[in-house]
């Protein structure tokens, strides 16, 4: 659990269980307000339920970082937490990973090619 600033772009969310899950949303929220340079990868491994107040934090989180040009990777679901954001629509809004490795390299790969063009 804990947020840690990953590397100079990219901020590393590891999720805890709820009700914890909501305060370092927030937390993360307020980072990527103040400074618009982050992408994020929120790891789900940890956490097995979400609550609607949870996903309302997660979808801010992501209007925050769209609207500064940076990504949003949710990784680490299990399956019940994935069937959530099946059923509420929210997997088509989202961009998920099976794992915190793949998000990081995803978001590294996305980086190297945006420094490229």
């Amino acid at each position: 659990m804990g947020i840690q600033k990953w590397s100079e772009n990219i901020i590393l969310v590891n999720l805890a269980e709820e009700p914890y899950l909501g305060e370092e949303l927030q937390t993360v929220i307020g980072m990527v307000s103040s400074q618009s340079n982050y992408s994020v990868v929120v790891d789900f491994t940890e956490t097995s339920l979400i609550t609607s107040s949870s996903l309302a934090k997660l979808l801010k989180l992501r209007k925050t970082l769209v609207e500064n040009g940076q990504d949003l990777i949710l990784c680490g679901m299990k399956p019940q937490t994935k069937g959530i954001f099946r059923l509420t629509g929210l997997d088509i809004v989202f961009k998920f990973a099976e794992d915190q490795l793949v998000a990081l390299a995803t978001l590294q790969m996305a980086a190297v090619t945006d420094s490229g063009d």
